[in-house]
């Protein structure tokens, strides 16, 4: 079973391109909600996080996100720790994962920032979903509620796009413009060959 990973920059429609590979049959990991959930629940990162941060970046069994997102957005080194604490238990809990979808052609983990985290070395292929810069500075506003320069910044912490396609295997343009299903099901065709 081949295991092929959905990327791209924040507001490129990563959800909706692997809800539709969902629609097909493939099961999808959705790695950043896993993450989120394993940051509150794995004794390995709790214990982690709070040497790397101290114990307030607890309040009780729940994380403090807004203290560790504050924190990270201002501190570059400080979330490649944070990303290196927390990386290695999602891919193993993707991976005890997948196993239970062994007749299956292929699974997906969608994860925002698969090439920057080194996750991609285990996977067969990875796909990149594009929007163009504007469109996804648009969708995070209305999205999210956040401004302009809000989003700016989330764009800057990620890798660029022209990093992200020359890494993927396949790249699925999702402009507005152009139909994504057609693009969805030429991939899946692809690699289910």
């Amino acid at each position: 079973m081949k295991k092929v990973g959905i990327t791209g920059g924040i507001g490129s429609g990563k959800t909706l391109v692997s809800g539709l590979f969902e629609r097909l049959g493939i099961p999808v990991y959705h790695a950043d909600e896993r993450a989120r959930e394993l940051m509150e629940t794995s004794a390995t990162i709790r214990e982690r996080l709070t040497a790397l941060m101290g114990p307030e970046v607890y309040e009780g069994r729940r994380l403090n996100r807004q203290r560790l997102a504050g924190a990270l957005f201002s501190d570059d080194a400080l979330r490649q720790k944070v990303n290196s604490i927390v990386h290695p238990v999602v891919f193993e809990d993707f991976e005890a994962w997948a196993s239970s979808f062994s007749g299956r052609p292929y699974v997906m983990q969608e994860a925002a920032i698969i090439f920057e985290s080194g996750g991609d070395r285990y996977l067969d292929s990875v796909i990149n979903v594009y929007a163009p810069r504007r469109v996804r500075i648009e969708r995070v506003m209305k999205r999210d509620g956040v401004s302009r320069g809000d989003v700016l910044a989330r764009i800057k912490s990620q890798m660029s796009e022209r990093q992200r396609q020359r890494r993927a295997g396949h790249t699925i343009v999702n402009d507005g413009r152009r139909m994504v299903v057609p693009q969805v099901i030429k991939v899946h065709e692809e690699l289910t060959a």
